[in-house]
């Protein structure tokens, strides 16, 4: 099984938007891995593995609008399943 199950990316869009504070505040708040927080001050792309993924979203949609969200269940995935 693996250590963090869902694959959670997101946009989000917004106005001054930081890059490397919001990598940081998901690194100090969130357990995951393999974060990217990479954009600029009007659109920022979040990658990150995660076990609660609505927290992701709650914390990004407070910092402007998401979209193009998509969760992945990588262990569904590891076992060949979809959905």
């Amino acid at each position: 099984m693996l250590e963090f199950r869902y694959d959670t990316q997101l946009l989000i869009e917004g106005k001054g938007l930081d890059e490397d504070a919001i990598n940081d505040y998901i690194r100090e708040h969130f357990e995951g891995d393999s974060l990217l927080a990479i954009g600029d001050e009007e659109l920022i792309k979040i990658h990150f593995h995660t076990n609660e993924p609505w927290k992701i979203l709650e914390y990004c949609a407070s910092l402007g609008e998401i979209h193009d969200i998509v969760i992945e269940d990588m262990d569904r995935q590891s076992r060949g399943l979809q959905g």
